[in-house]
């Protein structure tokens, strides 16, 4: 039974810093590729970062470039996501999930497996 469940979520002040894992079980950690997804109230689900998890290449969105770091521990089946500078805009639930394709990363048919979210909030 595949299984994504993520950690790491809280409370933090504009500036601050959290780091999400997600832990992965009842798959070979490197079959998919991975990412982080966030949906905030009233809003769509958007794309945050993606890796191919076999090779370490990885993307974000504009939003976040240079504020977010997506990396793994293969042996450890985690998936994290270290995010720094942050800013109430950034306040959203927190998904991970596996699939995707590196052509167009942010499609969200593409991912087969999703977890259930962890929350982060960003007060000003």
């Amino acid at each position: 039974q595949v299984q994504l469940v993520e950690s790491g979520g809280g409370s933090v002040q504009a500036g601050g810093s959290l780091r999400l894992s997600c832990a992965v079980s009842g798959f070979t950690y490197a079959t998919y590729c991975m990412a982080w997804f966030r949906q905030a109230p009233g809003k769509e689900r958007e794309g945050v970062a993606f890796i191919i998890t076999s090779g370490g290449y990885t993307a974000y969105a504009d939003s976040v470039k240079g504020r977010f770091t997506i990396s793994q521990d293969n042996a450890a089946n985690t998936l994290y996501l270290q995010m720094t500078s942050l800013k109430p805009e950034d306040t959203a639930m927190y998904y991970c999930a596996a699939g995707g394709r590196v052509d167009n990363w942010k499609r969200q048919t593409d991912f087969g497996y999703w977890g259930q979210g962890t929350q982060v909030t960003v007060s000003s």
